[in-house]
């Protein structure tokens, strides 16, 4: 296959790059989606120099595994599938590390506080949603998410996935019915 150009759709330039290594077409695929996975790094971290080297990690990442993807979905839907969990991935590790500091906090004398049951419950939604999600098929969770977090119009996504726009309503319909399925199976539901 020849160099890689603009022109090129993304699984030209991937085949390209996976036959002759050619650094242009790796950096042309960075060109087309760094802007994005930063955008989503960002509105997921909240920090720009975070979001920066996330961005970075993540292409590391695409560099390295490129020849894993199995071509089953867009290059853009999996490389946004990897975005999301990098980013969730990163946002858990913090957790944790917050919780440990958190748990010497409330060992320690004169600083415990008895009122803070909302937040508590709002964790637990949060902590739910987060469980849900990951639990979730990433295709589905990666439709969710630009629906409902990113807020991208049903022809967007469906363009994005090059399928009609009823059959993403479909599709959202059903990864909305597994999410609630999950989270009746997962959780006791009060009624």
């Amino acid at each position: 296959m020849s160099a890689c150009n603009a022109q090129m759709n993304d699984l030209d330039v991937i085949h390209s790059y996976l036959d002759s290594q050619a650094s242009r077409c790796f950096n042309l695929l960075y060109q087309r989606y760094s802007g994005k996975v930063y955008a989503k790094c960002l509105t997921l971290l909240g920090d720009t120099a975070l979001a920066e080297d996330a961005t970075q990690e993540i292409f590391t990442k695409i560099f390295l595994n490129l020849g894993r993807f199995n071509e089953k979905s867009k290059f853009s839907t999996w490389l946004y599938s990897i975005t999301y969990n990098f980013c969730i991935d990163y946002i858990r590790k913090k957790k944790k590390e917050k919780a440990v500091f958190s748990d010497e906090m409330e060992k320690a004398p004169d600083m415990a506080e008895d009122n803070i049951p909302d937040k508590e419950m709002l964790e637990l939604n949060l902590l739910q949603l987060e469980q849900v999600m990951d639990s979730l098929k990433a295709g589905d969770r990666a439709i969710l998410l630009m629906k409902y977090q990113d807020g991208e119009q049903i022809k967007d996504i469906a363009e994005q996935f090059g399928k009609s726009e009823s059959a993403i309503k479909m599709q959202i319909k059903r990864a909305k019915e597994r999410a609630r399925k999950i989270r009746e199976e997962s959780f006791a539901i009060e009624a």
